[in-house]
């Protein structure tokens, strides 16, 4: 009963019976029920296993012929061996997959994973446990992993995986160390000027058992096989085991990326990471000058990560191998950028931090081969890398439009700041480090060319940021200058002095990266030569720095004009162009080129104060001259090329 508006209950009317589907003969789902009795089979049905792929006709690979059991199966004796510690001889009980949060009733269905039981001689601790392995997973399975246990992690706001690397926030070139034996102390480049450190096969020993021991210790480890060089002939297969999903992924990105007939066929890699970032060394070990130790021993093909998270360690450090292998195959290994045109004409770009290299390698109209590492081979240039390790700092979409839209799903963003609750990153900010950097696989840059490789070159641009502005804007070489310019690796950085005034500080760094040279500057620069003159390429100085004065007085040549400058290089029309000699460093400089002011070609044009620019001329040219000093005793090529390239430095 219920009352009207007047207080007079009145009888409740009956509601009307609701008509279903299944009244009207329709079923409740017209796809069905889900086929899943318990939440967790439904769960396991949301994620398809891949079915095994059939490897490439002709391929004889260490896996090829063998069933899908079998071939797991050696693969993980693979990784086990990886991890094996010399001194027990055995690699540890390796399982793959995801050990479910460290959870061990995971393992009671061993025989479903394929595991090795390795046999132990001394019975411990991590010989009762195995050693689960997440092998060569996709970016969507490394996010989970990272947001899921590694503090620090964040998606974006574009998707892109924000990380960070822990108390290094660069890396650590004075922590380096090279194995130093009866083969490397003739042939690696030691002593004054070389970034190579010694240190002797026992301590490497010692760091690398720790390493591994730690890694052994872990419930989980990550373990990518990829390949470096996209020239199919001269691939190296490396192995990446590491304890952070942040650093799997850089490395996926990094590295060329397998197939999975590839990685089916992969086998036993040809160098090897051991990536314990995260576990101190003993400073107590000889030749340990700090907690972090990145350890390179050449004659075992491996390498050795401790005391820093910092993923460019491993980047880097490969890179040094292939300044290491590539020359014995008479190849070239080059720390430049690349593009090429339309027409097939080829450019490398070499230049230190802040040059531009990256900004002017990257044209819109031009293919990108790569931004980084390459090799120059009998045959072709190709990218070294799979991918692109961008600065962020005070990016912008305007500026950088490439690398700004590349930073999406799939992509590492190294110690950035973001704003809380949007997840927009601000590249302003500093908090944590200048050193912000985003890593993505080359497939993100739209005029990218895949696979990364091209012809020979021919150009070569040798970029310096002159900051005492007495360079001209660009230059025309002769061979002798290229291998001058190229060993001498010049640059001007600005820095600030005590009483707060600034001025320019030259920078020197033989073939614009000694940091990763591993045999003496002279040998790449004569390969250098001969690959120019055999191919015909030419040389040119370009200097993005400043010109009318120094830092502080002059001003910033402008990017417009710089891009005009390499559009005219690129074009050929430069080759056309009437030269004139500069005093002191003897350059060819061009009269004219459309679209760039006459007045800045020539330096002391530009300069009001014609003794100041005469005297920060001949400063710049001794800097120049004290720099290459150390290069004099060194046999570079023939002698008669040796001998050029003394006299084609400055003159006073």
């Amino acid at each position: 009963m219920a009352a009207n508006r007047t207080g007079v209950t009145s009888p409740r009317t009956p509601l009307k019976s609701i008509l279903t589907e299944k009244a009207k003969g329709i079923p409740n789902d017209s796809a069905g029920t889900v086929k899943a009795q318990t939440i967790e089979e439904l769960h396991s049905l949301q994620r398809k296993r891949s079915a095994p792929n059939t490897p490439l006709q002709g391929t004889a690979g260490a896996f090829a012929n063998l069933s899908e059991d079998e071939r797991q199966r050696q693969q993980l004796q693979s990784i086990s061996a990886s991890l094996a510690s010399l001194t027990r001889g055995t690699g540890p009980k390796v399982i793959r997959g995801d050990p479910g949060g460290g959870k061990y009733e995971a393992v009671s269905h061993v025989a479903h994973h394929h595991h090795i039981e390795a046999p132990v001689i001394s019975v411990s601790d991590s010989s009762l446990k195995f050693t689960h392995v997440l092998y060569n997973l996709s970016p969507g399975e490394l996010y989970e992993q990272a947001l899921k246990y590694e503090k620090g992690s964040f998606l974006t706001s574009t998707g892109a995986l924000a990380t960070l690397s822990g108390a290094k926030t660069g890396r650590s070139p004075r922590d380096k160390r090279v194995v130093i034996d009866d083969t490397t102390q003739d042939e690696l480049w030691w002593g004054k000027g070389s970034p190579n450190i010694e240190m002797d096969e026992h301590t490497f020993m010692v760091n690398r058992e720790r390493a591994v021991d730690y890694l052994n210790s872990l419930d989980k480890v990550f373990v990518n096989d990829q390949f470096l060089n996209w020239d199919p002939k001269n691939r190296i297969k490396v192995r990446i085991v590491s304890c952070r999903a942040y650093h799997s992924l850089f490395m996926h990105n990094m590295c060329i990326r397998p197939t999975s007939e590839e990685l089916e066929n992969f086998g036993t890699p040809d160098f090897t990471i051991y990536n314990a970032g995260q576990f101190p060394c003993n400073r107590y070990t000889h030749y340990m000058t700090s907690s972090t130790s990145i350890d390179i021993n050449l004659n075992r093909k491996e390498m050795v990560i401790l005391g820093t998270q910092y993923a460019g360690e491993m980047k880097k450090g490969l890179f040094g191998l292939m300044h290491y292998l590539m020359p014995k195959r008479h190849i070239l290994s080059l720390h430049s950028g690349c593009n090429m045109g339309k027409d097939g004409d080829v450019a490398l770009f070499f230049g230190l931090s802040g040059t531009g290299k990256t900004t002017l390698s990257t044209d819109h109209n031009r293919f990108l081969i790569g931004d980084d590492e390459h090799c120059w081979s009998d045959d072709c240039v190709s990218n070294i890398e799979g991918g692109c390790y961008a600065k962020c700092i005070d990016l912008s979409k305007e500026k950088e439009p490439d690398i700004w839209n590349a930073i999406k799903f799939g992509t590492v963003l190294e110690n950035v700041v973001f704003d809380e609750h949007t997840r927009e990153v601000d590249y302003t900010d500093k908090s944590v480090t200048e050193n912000t950097r985003a890593a993505y696989p080359i497939e993100f840059i739209p005029n990218a060319k895949i696979p990364c490789f091209c012809p020979h070159p021919k150009n070569v641009i040798l970029l310096a940021c002159d900051a005492f502005g007495v360079l001209p804007p660009v230059s025309k070489l002769s061979l002798a200058q290229t291998m001058y310019h190229f060993i001498s690796g010049y640059t001007a950085l600005v820095a600030g002095t005590v009483d707060g005034i600034k001025e320019p500080t030259a920078t020197f760094s033989a073939c614009f990266g000694a940091a990763f040279l591993m045999l003496h500057p002279t040998t790449y620069a004569a390969m250098l030569a001969e690959k120019m003159h055999e191919h015909g390429a030419t040389g040119w100085l370009v200097n993005t720095g400043w010109c009318g004065g120094s830092y502080g007085s002059g001003n910033r040549i402008k990017l417009p004009y710089t891009r005009k400058i390499i559009n005219a290089i690129h074009s050929g029309s430069l080759l056309k162009a009437t030269y004139e000699k500069t005093e002191v460093f003897g350059l060819k400089i061009p009269s004219e080129i459309e679209g760039v002011p006459q007045e800045i070609l020539r330096p002391e044009n530009a300069w009001a104060d014609k003794e100041a620019y005469k005297n920060t001329l001949l400063k710049l040219a001794g800097l120049f001259k004290n720099n290459f000093e150390t290069f004099t005793e060194y046999k570079i090529g023939e002698d008669k090329l040796t001998e050029e390239i003394l006299a084609a430095g400055p003159i006073f």
